[in-house]
C-alpha cells in the first residue's frame, strides 16, 4: 500500500482529517497519572496510549513529538517505540523529529525512523539543501512532510523572506517539491502553518497534490474557516493537528480522559467542513 493509499484510507475510516499530536510535556501531564507511576518513563508511556485509546475515533493520524521522548534520556527511544507500537495499524503515525542532514547521517536517520521505528512519515527541514530528503525518498509506502511555511513567528527570518525569484522562500520550497515528487517514490508533503492563511494559499499552490501536515489549531488560534477556503483547491490530503489543545484538555482532573475525548470529538466536528472536501464516497 502506498503513503496516500494509507493516508486516505485513514481519513476515510476515522471520517476525519484531525492529527492528534503526542506532546507528553512532564510539567503537564495529570496529577492521576503521575501518582500512579514512578518513573518518568511510564507516566510518558500510559499517559500517551491513554490519549490515543480515547481519541482513535475521532482522528486520522498521530504524531509523537520527539524531543519530549529524547528529553527521558537513554529509555526516551524506547519509550517513543512503545507508544507508536500502541497506535492500530489503521491510522498515520508521523514521527515529528525535524531532522535535516545529508549523506550517511540522513541514511542513519531514514533506518532509524522507517526500517527501525516503521513510522508511515516523518518531519524534515531543508534548509540544509533537498539533498536532505534523498536517503528518504525511495520508498512508496512512507511520506515526508518538509517545512515550507512554520507557524512561529521565526518563519520570517527565513520561510518568507523573497528567494530565487519567489516572494517567499516556502514557496520556493512547494515549487521544488512539486518538481522533485515526479522523479521519487516517496510521498513529498508540506508542513503549512494554520496561522497565516494567506501566506499559506501561496505556498501550497505551487505543490497543489502534496498533502499537508497543518499544525497551529487550537492552543495556537488558527481560523478552521480561514483554512477550509484556503484549501478549496488543494488535492493533496490534509492532516490537521492538534496537541495540548487536546492532550490536556482535562488538566489536572481525575476524569481527564473523558475531557481528552470530548475535545478530540468536537475538533474533528469543527473541521467537518475541510474533512468533507477529503473523504472519498463509499
Amino acid at each position: 500500500m502506498t503513503y496516500l493509499e494509507k493516508l486516505q484510507q485513514a481519513v476515510n475510516t476515522s471520517q476525519s482529517t484531525l492529527c492528534v499530536g503526542l506532546d507528553p510535556n512532564l510539567e503537564l501531564i495529570p496529577e492521576a497519572v503521575k501518582e500512579k507511576f514512578d518513573t518518568q518513563e511510564e507516566q510518558v508511556a500510559f499517559f500517551c496510549k491513554m490519549v490515543i485509546d480515547y481519541t482513535y475515533d475521532s482522528c486520522a493520524a498521530y504524531k509523537p513529538n520527539l524531543a519530549f521522548f529524547e528529553a527521558l534520556g537513554p529509555a526516551g527511544l524506547a519509550t517513543f517505540l512503545e507508544v507508536i507500537a500502541h497506535i492500530p495499524n489503521d491510522r498515520i503515525i508521523i514521527a515529528d523529529a525535524k531532522r535535516g542532514d545529508i549523506s550517511s547521517t540522513a541514511e542513519h536517520y531514514k533506518k532509524a525512523f522507517f526500517d527501525g521505528f516503521k513510522v508511515d512519515a516523518i518531519t524534515l527541514n531543508p534548509l540544509m539543501g533537498f539533498e536532505t530528503l534523498d536517503a528518504f525518498a525511495g520508498d512508496e509506502s512512507k511520506g515526508i512532510y518538509v517545512l515550507a511555511l512554520t507557524s512561529n513567528p521565526g518563519a520570517d527570518d527565513f520561510l518568507k523572506k523573497p528567494f530565487e525569484g519567489f516572494d517567499m522562500m516556502g514557496q520556493y520550497i512547494a515549487h521544488e517539491l512539486f518538481e522533485r515528487s515526479v522523479k521519487v517514490e516517496t510521498h513529498l508533503g508540506m508542513v503549512i502553518g494554520a496561522t497565516q492563511t494567506e501566506e499559506a494559499r501561496s505556498v501550497i499552490k505551487h505543490h497543489s497534490t502534496g498533502s499537508l501536515l497543518i499544525p497551529g489549531i487550537g492552543a495556537q488560534g488558527g481560523s478552521v474557516t480561514d483554512l477550509a477556503e484556503a484549501l478549496k483547491e488543494h488535492e493533496g490530503i490534509p492532516l490537521i493537528n492538534s496537541s495540548r489543545g487536546i492532550i490536556y484538555a482535562g488538566s489536572d482532573q481525575e476524569n481527564w480522559v473523558e475531557h481528552v475525548s470530548a475535545k478530540a470529538k468536537s475538533t474533528k466536528e469543527a473541521l467537518s467542513e475541510i474533512t468533507e472536501m477529503y473523504v472519498e464516497a463509499s
